[in-house]
């Protein structure tokens, strides 16, 4: 059972930040070919500046929300690459909802942003998939990871619309994952919860009780870091994960096996 994606060519998105970050350098050390997207340009370059347009990374600067951004992001990877095997898709948003308040639209943003987006790009890197593979008689085309968390499945008033777009994003996932799998494509999601991501260390900033709840209520003790998840969705994206489609993994410390969480899942 082979876990390499030496020589492969990954999209990731969000890669400026965080867990998208660590995922695209775990990629790129391992030998894969990325194309690191974000919409954070000043970001990106701060992270890859010295090292894109050459050898096997690039990046890619754009709102994704568009389509036009996200057809622009597949050419640039296929004249940089050639190629696209892997689709990681890492942006996302967070922020909270006042579940009460008819004027709050933060319910359309986050799905706008968390899932149509997503779902957007997994169609369009689905087709470059196809259409490359067609002269392949047998193996897997690609493979497409999406980033939720333990709030699909976790009811806080707060984060409505957060939890919303989650669950959404994994019924995609299944969704995708059979519609896709006789083109040999492979579609799974992983799901977390206590990972330090960009937008839970903005959060633990503005509550700063957040980290205490968090470790006192994930089983074992302690939050993440961003690399643990990466290996997770490198195993994915790997042959080793061949025969795996439609699936949620949960990476969250166990912390989905409590009954009663009193911080965010982020």
């Amino acid at each position: 059972m082979s876990f390499s994606i030496n020589g492969k060519t990954a999209i990731v998105t969000g890669a400026a930040n965080g867990i998208g970050l660590a995922i695209a350098r775990q990629f790129a050390d391992r030998g894969a070919n990325v194309m690191c997207a974000d919409m954070d340009e000043k970001k990106l370059v701060s992270e890859w500046g010295d090292q894109a347009e050459d050898g096997n990374l690039r990046y890619f600067a754009g709102d994704l929300r568009q389509r036009l951004t996200i057809a622009n992001l597949v050419s640039a990877t296929i004249d940089a690459f050639e190629r696209v095997d892997i689709l990681v898709n890492g942006s996302r948003q967070v922020m909270q909802t006042d579940a009460l308040d008819v004027e709050d639209t933060s319910v359309s943003v986050l799905l706008d942003q968390n899932l149509i987006t997503s779902l957007s790009l997994t169609q369009q890197v689905a087709k470059r998939m196809i259409k490359q593979g067609a002269d392949q008689a047998e193996g897997q085309l690609g493979s497409i990871i999406n980033l939720s968390s333990i709030a699909a499945q976790r009811t806080r008033p707060e984060l409505m619309g957060y939890s919303i777009a989650c669950a959404a994003l994994e019924q995609m996932t299944r969704s995708m994952a059979l519609a896709l799998a006789p083109k040999r494509i492979r579609v799974n999601a992983v799901s977390f919860g206590s990972v330090m991501s960009a937008s839970l260390k903005s959060s633990m900033i503005e509550h700063g009780d957040w980290r205490e709840d968090i470790v006192d209520h994930t089983p074992l003790g302690r939050i993440a870091s961003p690399s643990e998840l990466a290996d997770t969705v490198q195993f994915l994206a790997s042959e080793g994960s061949g025969f795996m489609t439609g699936e949620v993994i949960t990476v969250d410390g166990g912390r989905s096996l409590l009954d009663v969480v009193t911080a965010p899942a982020h």
